[in-house]
């Protein structure tokens, strides 16, 4: 199976958190100031790395990077 951006559930964003669940009930937070995609709130559990197209990490790099870990997992 091949992951994409439609397959995420944006839950929103709280205290700068932004948060997303998949189908299958995976949790994946990310933060502006984390490279990073979080196993938890906190940002303690790094995951996965982002990689931005330019300058400073956005939701839609989140969103990538997201999709590339479901689909390339370690």
């Amino acid at each position: 199976m091949s992951y994409s951006i439609e397959d995420l559930i944006y839950k929103g964003e709280k205290s700068g958190v932004h948060g997303w669940n998949t189908l299958a009930g995976a949790t994946f937070y990310w933060h502006p100031d984390w490279l990073h995609i979080a196993e938890d709130m906190t940002g303690h559990s790094a995951m996965t790395n982002i990689s931005p197209a330019k300058g400073k990490a956005n939701k839609a790099d989140a969103e990538s990077a997201i999709v590339n870990h479901l689909n390339h997992p370690k």
